[in-house]
């Protein structure tokens, strides 16, 4: 998607300033958390492929709004289709993955499939920042729009092409509200489950950060249309750890939560460090929480004894919008004081202190495997 390193940029070159900015992310974090569990048990009573292939429909349609009506309110708008779609799909693609090995034996495969999908989709996404620099010098923001709005489209034939077991019209029988309750009555009894998904959610939300990096790449002195290839670090660094996941499956819990908490310090030193070698620290940061995004999710899947998977995950997702949301209200209010590099910097204190929950709440692999 080519919007996405540019479209933080796109709003303020609109005239909004970055706390009207930060509102439009709330926008969407509330949308995206309001609608995550009730789609999550949705995936779970229905059908995942279809209801992912919808969701890209939705997105696709929100980048228009913004390339073509350039205001706030179409901002708005997109946001709040952007977080119905992320709702859709957060939990709905991982169960479906999952089930599907299931089906096959084979889960013991999930962390390294898992991490193999995610660092396509990354390298996708360095792809698509090397070309929005040209595009955006080409033709604008409305060529890089334009070019989101299909790239955005192609995914629903890929989503339609997916495999899915029989296990969509078994659990259909037992209904939506049965499946919904299923879902949540294991998150409450299952303790592994219950402090998996809280942990999940409030190390992974910290990288609502990420929307805020565009801007801070432009406060180090870049261009705007350079911002896209300074991007491309924390992108490059999230892809390689995504590749290296599957060597890392069976990690200590205090390993990772050391590097949870190093991750946080590097955030804050790259942040302020005033010139673009700072985005190195910041890249490093990004690649701790993907790593930890792709093994703890992984974790939360092998502790599910039940048959609501989407609707567990989507329980974490709905925790990682709210402390995503968290993130998006600090920067709007902060930003009336405190410019942003400051205010990622202090972003990193929040994971530095997340290093203790890692610690305790992380599930080891030899008790979810």
């Amino acid at each position: 998607m080519l919007l996405y390193p540019v479209y933080a940029l796109l709003f303020a070159d609109s005239g909004l300033s970055t706390a009207q900015i930060s509102s439009l992310f709330v926008i969407w974090s509330v949308v995206s958390f309001t609608l995550e569990i009730p789609s999550g048990a949705l995936a779970d009573a229905y059908s995942r492929r279809r209801l992912v292939a919808v969701a890209a429909v939705l997105r696709a349609i929100g980048f228009a709004l913004w390339t073509f009506f350039p205001s706030y309110l179409s901002f708005a708008a997109g946001f709040v289709l952007w977080g119905a779609s992320t709702a859709m799909t957060s939990g709905s693609v991982e169960a479906l993955v999952y089930d599907e090995l299931a089906a096959a034996g084979a889960t013991d495969r999930y962390v390294r499939t898992a991490g193999l999908a995610q660092t396509t989709a990354l390298v996708a996404e360095l792809v698509a920042m090397a070309l929005a620099a040209p595009a955006f010098l080409l033709g604008g923001y409305t060529l890089v729009g334009l070019a989101s709005v299909a790239v955005t489209l192609a995914a629903v034939p890929v989503a339609l092409s997916f495999p899915e077991a029989p296990r969509v019209e078994e659990i259909a029988e037992g209904g939506y509200v049965r499946t919904l309750r299923a879902g949540l009555a294991e998150v409450r009894a299952n303790r592994t489950v219950s402090r998996a998904v809280v942990l999940y959610a409030v190390v992974t939300g910290m990288g609502a950060i990420d929307e805020y990096v565009p801007i801070l790449a432009r406060d180090m002195g870049a261009a705007t249309a350079l911002v896209p290839l300074l991007f491309v670090l924390p992108v490059a660094a999230m892809a390689a750890a995504s590749a290296l996941a599957g060597r890392w499956a069976n990690v200590p819990a205090g390993r990772l939560a050391a590097a949870v908490a190093v991750g946080g310090v590097l955030l804050a030193a790259g942040a302020n460090a005033g010139h673009p070698a700072g985005m190195v620290a910041v890249a490093l940061c990004f690649a701790v929480l993907e790593l930890f995004d792709i093994l703890t999710e992984a974790r939360i899947q092998d502790a599910i004894e039940g048959p609501a998977r989407a609707t567990v995950l989507s329980v974490a997702g709905f925790g990682q919008e709210v402390a995503a949301l968290a993130v998006y209200a600090g920067f709007g209010l902060g930003s009336a004081v405190l410019p942003v590099p400051v205010l990622l910097a202090l972003a990193g204190v929040p994971l530095v202190l997340s290093g203790g929950l890692t610690r305790r709440w992380l599930p080891a692999a030899r008790e979810v495997s």
